[in-house]
């Protein structure tokens, strides 16, 4: 009975077996075939490439400018700057210094000191206003402390004038005059054309520092001493205090204007391996000396 369900003829047979044959065919090579790679497509990047090299190019650039601002404000910030002193002053007789303390820049105060020079006179506080450099800020902050002596508002003679806002009268030599710088005091000093209070200062100052000048040509070592005050000076007192090298501390050695920090060191740590100096030759030894420090420390070292 089964066999009427499960019989086929020749031709059914052959039609089974082609078709069981295709599927086990098509089975083997889904079970062969290789795998297909997975293609992830993605958009160009020549446009971010491009952004992120600008990006960085744009950083590096920006910490390139600011380390420059950075030092540029370091460099500003480090410059020392000048306490301004706003007090009554004659522009025909104010020296650098003064000029300096007032505010101006070292460009400006040069100009004020050629036009004096050159035999200009500030006959009024305006005329102080046309110096080349000299801003209208600086001029109105200026005006109130200008003064100018009644012998330059009248064009007289300028060897003798009287300053109104002191109330006191100054007298300034005549051309041909020598001041003995050994002995002078900054009263004297300053009766010296283009001599004020502080180059007079400065002059006395350096003089007490040293001990004494024992040569003219030391004058060019105190600042603001121009080679044109050098013909008003003279070198006839030459008295000289003597530096105790054996006895002196570490801060009055390091105080004279020849010997610096190192050197002083120098001398206390020979003292006290050594004992007392004898003479300079001992400190020849060191490094620190010079031969030209030891020729300048000459006149002014005691060993006693």
């Amino acid at each position: 009975m089964w066999k009427d369900f499960f019989y086929y003829s020749k031709s059914e047979r052959r039609a089974v077996f082609a078709l069981s044959f295709l599927i086990v065919c098509l089975l083997v090579a889904i079970l062969l075939a290789p795998e297909k790679e997975t293609v992830i497509v993605e958009e160009p990047l020549a446009e971010n490439v491009r952004t992120e090299t600008d990006k960085v190019e744009a950083d590096s650039f920006q910490r390139v400018v600011e380390h420059r601002e950075k030092k540029t404000v370091i460099k500003k910030t480090e410059a020392p700057s000048r306490e301004v002193v706003l007090a009554p002053f004659d522009p025909n007789l104010a020296d650098s210094i003064e000029l300096l303390d007032l505010g101006l820049s070292p460009y400006v105060a040069r100009n004020v000191l050629r036009y004096r020079e050159k035999g200009g006179r500030f006959r009024t506080p305006e005329s102080f206003a046309r110096i080349y450099g000299l801003t209208e800020e600086q001029f109105e902050t200026l005006r109130p402390y200008i003064r100018i002596s009644e012998s330059f508002r009248q064009k007289t003679d300028t060897s003798t004038y009287v300053r109104r806002d002191t109330f006191a009268v100054v007298y300034k030599y005549p051309k041909g005059t020598l001041v003995d710088v050994g002995v002078a005091d900054t009263t004297e000093l300053k009766k010296i054309p283009g001599i004020g209070s502080g180059i007079s200062k400065a002059i006395v100052g350096y003089r007490n520092r040293l001990g004494g000048f024992y040569s003219l040509e030391q004058l060019r070592e105190v600042r603001f001493v121009t080679p044109e005050m050098m013909e008003w000076f003279k070198l006839d007192s030459i008295s000289i205090r003597p530096l105790p090298v054996n006895r002196a501390g570490l801060d009055r050695l390091r105080n004279h204007p020849y010997l610096n920090f190192y050197q002083a060191k120098v001398i206390l740590e020979h003292r006290k391996k050594h004992g007392e100096i004898k003479s300079l030759s001992q400190l020849s030894l060191y490094e620190e000396f010079t031969e030209k420090d030891l020729k300048r420390l000459s006149a002014y070292f005691s060993f006693d």
